[in-house]
Order: C-alpha cells, then structure tokens, then sequence
C-alpha cells in the first residue's frame, strides 16, 4: 500500500503543518473502504523496478532517461506493469524510453495555461482533481517548492506513484486521495488549481469557496473549466448527459463565470484563454480501453455532442485572493 508518512515527515516543518491535525487519520480512514482492486493497483506500483535515472526533463516534458536504455525483455516488463494500470487519461509520460501515449495530450493544455500564470519558483501549490498528475510534475519543473495534488481515485494516485519511481521517486510532489470537501481551509497555498472539476460538482459557488479557503492572501487561482457562449446569464444545465458524462451539473459562460468568481469574494478576475476541445487533443490510444471524445460529439455535427449541446469548450480563469 502507499506509504504516507514521508509526505508527514516533508510538511511538518512547512506552512502544511496544521493539515497534521486531521490528515492522517482522515487517510487511515480511507484505506478501510478503498476501491476493491486498489491492492492490485498498488502491488503493480510495488513491482515495477527502480531505474535510476541519469537525465529527468519536468520543464518541456514529464520525461526520465538513463545513459543505458532498458534491454527489450526489461522494457517489455515495464510496459506489461504500466498498462495494468489503464486506462492512462492525462499524459504524456516519456519514462526510460516507454512513451505512455495518454487519452489527453495534457501538454497542450500547460503550454495555453503558462504564460498567464504568476511564475510558480518557490511557490506552495495545490492542484486539484489532479488526476494521475501530469500537471504536477510540469509545476515541478517551473521550480515549484512542493506540489500537492488531491483527487479521491485510487488508480490515479497508484499511476502518480508508477510516474513517480520512474523519476528517482522525486519528493517535490504529493497526491493525497481525498477530495477538496474534506479539506480543512488551510489558507497557506500560493497558487490553487482547479482544472477540468468545477463542472462536476452540484455546488459550483462552494467549490470556488473551497479553493478560496486554501489560498493565502494575495495567492492566485488557475480556475479551467467548460464554457458555453452566452451574456452573464447564461448557463447550461444538462437535462441528463453531457458528452455522455452523467456527472456534468453546470456549464457557465465566461461572462457568468466571472461573475460567479467575483460573487464568492475573487478580486482581479481575468479570462485569459478560450478553446475548443479538439480530436488532436482528446483521442483514443493504446493506453485507454475506453471511448474518447470522437464518440462523444454528433457523428454529422462535431460542432455538437452526440445529445445535442455546443462541443467541449474550455476557458482558462484566473483570479486572486
């Protein structure tokens, strides 16, 4: 199982050291009704081997590479483990020459985030709903003092913990299973990340309070989300799917997003991206089982879902504390 206490060890002498109080045992409480096949989960992550490293890239890519590249039959070994871990939703990871080819090229999406953001170096982040933790590592890489990402499912953190023996088990990244509702409001975050959750979630005003309560004053927050056009009063509500996801609550405009933002207290509200989810972004590959966004849209009408709504378009947001 996932052994928590260096990240206690880590965060007990930084700004992190109140989460104390309640973290462990709320984590002990969760490894007593985890999913049923987060044992096997964790053994693949106990039996990938430990390859050292000579060269890690964070800041282009989430990329390991070693003087002396695996020999087939390891390689293949590796492989073999790794997709018992399917399916790989954000990526890609480029791991001693293994290149896991993720449903999402999440890469395109930190390249349209980036140059808005207030440079991460020595910042104390947060991301959350982080997935596997692609994200995490690309913050790494921009000089981020710890990276703590939180996302409640057990094969997400078991990837996380895959990627990271694969970069000489780096310390400067953390994913705790727990959702942002459980949280205390820690007020210490630099910068908060919310990416690709706010549509998920049946009280979109709390969720921007629970981010809220986790940055500090001044701290900056990385709100992406889905947007439908409209004037500040327009919001989708999905009669029943939406892309043939059940758990899609609200769709806001970018004009009632920041009027949402501001609502909850956000001062300096700011969109500063808008784009299409594209087939080159979202795509089936050989690390995912699943249908993809192909067989999501209108099969006459990719300007349309298969139900009928406006096609996956995202918005970037940011504001501050």
């Amino acid at each position: 199982m996932i052994d928590f206490r260096p990240f206690y060890r880590q965060i007990a002498t930084t700004e992190l050291s109140a989460w104390l109080e309640t973290l462990p045992l709320q984590l002990k409480n969760w490894e007593k009704q985890t999913h049923g096949d987060y044992a096997k989960w964790a053994k693949v992550v106990d039996f990938l081997p430990h390859l050292n490293a000579d060269r890690i890239d964070l800041k282009s890519a989430v990329k390991s590479e070693s003087d002396f590249p695996l020999a087939d039959g390891e390689r293949q070994r590796v492989i073999y483990h790794l997709k018992q871990l399917m399916p790989w939703r954000k990526g890609p990871y480029h791991l001693h020459g293994i290149h896991i080819d993720c449903e999402w090229r999440s890469d395109f999406k930190w390249e349209r985030v980036l140059p808005h953001l207030a440079p991460l170096q020595d910042r104390l982040i947060l991301d959350v709903g982080c997935g596997s933790g692609y994200h995490m590592w690309r913050m790494v890489g921009e000089g981020a003092k710890i990276v703590v990402g939180i996302d409640p499912t057990e094969l997400f953190l078991c990837q996380f913990e895959a990627v990271r023996k694969l970069l000489n088990n780096d310390q400067r990244a953390h994913l705790i299973p727990l959702g942002i509702e459980a949280m205390q409001p820690l007020g210490v975050f630099d910068t908060v990340f919310s990416m690709g959750v706010l549509y998920h979630r049946k009280s979109p005003l709390d969720h921007l309070t629970q981010l809220k309560n986790q940055l500090t004053k001044g701290g900056e927050l990385v709100l992406e989300t889905l947007v439908v056009d409209g004037d500040a009063n327009t919001v989708l509500v999905p009669a029943d799917r939406y892309a043939k996801m059940k758990n899609v609550y609200f769709i806001p405009s970018v004009a009632a997003l920041i009027n949402w933002l501001e609502k909850c207290g956000f001062n300096n509200v700011r969109c500063v991206d808008v784009a299409p989810t594209t087939l080159e972004e979202q795509r089936k590959t050989d690390w995912l089982e699943n249908e993809s966004l192909i067989d999501f849209l209108d099969p006459t009408d990719h300007s349309r879902t298969i139900e009928g709504y406006p096609a996956p378009k995202r918005a970037v947001i940011l504001a501050n504390k």
